[in-house]
């Protein structure tokens, strides 16, 4: 804080910006991008990318206690068949700083993230969605509410809060909640959250399923059409 202002990185906000990249891209497969000693960042290159075009960006978070290895399941298969980069960054806690004391080390960590992602591909500022399942999808709500400017959609599965001190842009969101979340009950989040947002203006897709804490890979599938169903049809 300087002057009575708050710094706009510990309201969540992120110092990314889309760029063109100077290094040659990764393979296709599962890439550790080096960028921390412990609970590094991990993207998912699909195969057959065309370097000449730009490449949308999927940004998984895990859940609390979670990780990498145990979220990526959620939407590997979409990224290798739809041809999105999906990276999974990793809380440097057991979970998201947001959910422990506030934006910290974790919003420096997926800064870090983009940034690398982004000197090795040309990514498409017209896809670029936060996703995220438990904590995960509340660190979804919260982070991308904040940096609505460089998110273009959210895919939340099953979050128990937002916390959203300045709200940027107007993201397209797909909120997704079991009816037997025994863990996150739907009567205090999903439903709320979702009447919150549309009463704020935002563009919301609600699907509520018989299910408990728990993402439903069909309705996954859904949200994966979600993201690309502007997209226009090839020729």
């Amino acid at each position: 804080m300087s002057g009575g202002v708050i710094d706009p990185q510990l309201l969540g906000r992120l110092s990314f910006a889309h760029r063109l990249p100077t290094q040659e891209p990764l393979p296709p497969g599962r890439h550790a991008l080096g960028l921390f000693p412990e609970r590094d960042a991990v993207l998912v290159v699909p195969p057959g990318l065309d370097g000449r075009k730009p490449v949308p960006l999927v940004v998984l978070f895990h859940g609390g206690g979670g990780s990498a290895d145990k979220i990526l399941p959620m939407l590997e298969r979409h990224a290798e068949g739809r041809g999105f980069l999906l990276l999974a960054p990793q809380s440097l806690f057991p979970t998201w700083d947001i959910v422990i004391a506030g934006n910290g080390p974790d919003r420096e960590r997926l800064d870090a993230a983009l940034a690398a992602i982004a000197g090795r591909f040309m990514l498409d500022p017209a896809r670029l969605a936060f996703a995220g399942h438990s904590d995960g999808g509340s660190y979804t709500l919260s982070l991308g509410l904040t940096n609505g400017h460089l998110v273009t959609h959210l895919i939340v599965s099953s979050a128990g809060f937002m916390s959203v001190q300045v709200q940027a842009g107007a993201p397209r969101i797909f909120l997704a909640h079991g009816t037997r979340d025994e863990q996150i009950p739907i009567e205090r989040s999903g439903r709320i959250h979702a009447a919150l947002l549309r009463e704020a203006g935002y563009d919301v897709t609600y699907v509520e399923y018989d299910g408990p804490h728990a993402y439903q890979p069909a309705v996954v599938d859904r949200a994966v059409d979600f993201l690309f169903l502007d997209e226009p049809a090839a020729l």
